[in-house]
């Protein structure tokens, strides 16, 4: 038992930096072929600029840029404002959001120490405010590429739901874990489940919980 505590707090202080740069510096290398394919098609489909940058919390509430393939149009009203998210999804970045390539360019920000490979994934940084002190957990590690929530349900579950699920795994978080939300990761992607919320082109915005909090049966 006291060998298993230590191997986990060794895993948590520098062992899982470890383990993203192990897996993310060479799935970059491998990808750069994909990743040169992927930046062309998008070019083509929805123009420039093929990557899509938007300042996102990090670790304890920190700022970064987070990097990610377009997968939406600027397509405008008359008065020059973005139409809704569901207007400017084409086809192909559902695609591309349905089989999560979107996502690879995010190993870039692992590589950087923005982000982990598995982790409660980075909203938007006007949602600090609006979450419950118990949510707001969810910014005690970094924010991955994927996460617990993801592979319970993504965008299909409530915003309760899924922040009750990052905080779950703040607080069992193991490298047997990481390498269980990965492998459903694979399975998840290959089955294109929970992409989007009904209604919505992902997820509605969050405004903030009714109640202080969500009890899951995990």
């Amino acid at each position: 038992m006291v060998w298993s505590e230590g191997f986990l707090t060794v895993y948590r202080c520098t062992g899982k930096r470890i383990f993203d740069l192990l897996i993310a510096l060479p799935a970059l290398i491998l990808l750069s072929p994909l990743l040169t394919v992927l930046a062309l098609l998008v070019r083509v489909n929805l123009g420039a600029p093929v990557l899509f940058r938007q300042r996102r919390p990090g670790l304890h509430g920190k700022p970064f840029e987070m990097v990610k393939f377009r997968t939406m149009t600027d397509a405008r009203d008359a008065s020059g404002v973005l139409l809704p998210d569901a207007e400017r999804l084409t086809a192909f970045g559902r695609f591309l959001r349905s089989t999560s390539l979107d996502e690879l360019p995010e190993l870039w920000n692992v590589v950087r120490g923005d982000m982990s490979l598995v982790g409660p994934r980075p909203l938007l940084m006007q949602y600090l405010a609006r979450y419950t002190p118990e949510q707001a957990r969810r910014h005690e590690v970094r924010p991955g590429v994927t996460g617990w929530a993801q592979v319970n349900g993504r965008n299909a579950i409530s915003w309760e739901q899924k922040f009750a699920y990052d905080v779950w795994y703040v607080d069992n978080l193991s490298f047997w874990l990481d390498l269980k939300i990965l492998w459903l990761t694979v399975r998840k992607i290959i089955a294109r489940e929970g992409i989007s919320q009904a209604g919505q082109a992902t997820m509605e915005e969050f405004r903030g919980s009714p109640n202080q909090g969500y009890n899951l049966d995990i």
